[in-house]
């Protein structure tokens, strides 16, 4: 088990397998060490933990991934029901699980984040699109 302690100071212990699927963690992990997450709230937190559960049986990008990854699937914009249902949530907080998988680098999950993004500005104007995020 590996304790996590967000900018919030609130802990979560979690499997290190779990824990496992953020690249920048799985080299900083040790058992029983609290790990300070001062980037990363703990509503966001339980959030990404959520999806690393979910995710956990799925193997781990390899360092090279990005080389060998087929051109296909990294221009698709196709959302699994599980995680298009996980990612329903108000802008605020997608773009916070954004910014705390690219700081934790969970790669799958930074390009969920992203792939949300783009199915909401598909097909719209600037106009629209700064309406949709109320700039």
């Amino acid at each position: 088990m590996v304790r996590l302690v967000t900018s919030d100071n609130v802990e979560f212990v979690v499997d290190k397998e779990v824990v496992e699927r953020s690249a920048l963690l799985r080299d900083f992990i040790s058992e029983g060490e609290s790990v300070p997450l001062a980037n990363v709230s703990s509503t966001v937190l339980s959030k990404v933990i959520e999806y690393c559960e979910h995710h956990r049986g799925e193997p781990l990008p390899s360092a090279d991934a990005d080389q060998n990854q087929d051109k296909t699937r990294k221009r698709t914009t196709d959302i699994g029901e599980w995680d298009q249902e996980f990612m329903t949530v108000d802008h605020k907080m997608l773009f916070d699980i954004i910014i705390a998988a690219n700081y934790l680098n969970i790669k799958s999950l930074l390009e969920l984040g992203c792939k949300v993004v783009a199915n909401l500005i598909k097909g719209k104007t600037p106009d629209e699109i700064r309406r949709l995020f109320n700039q």
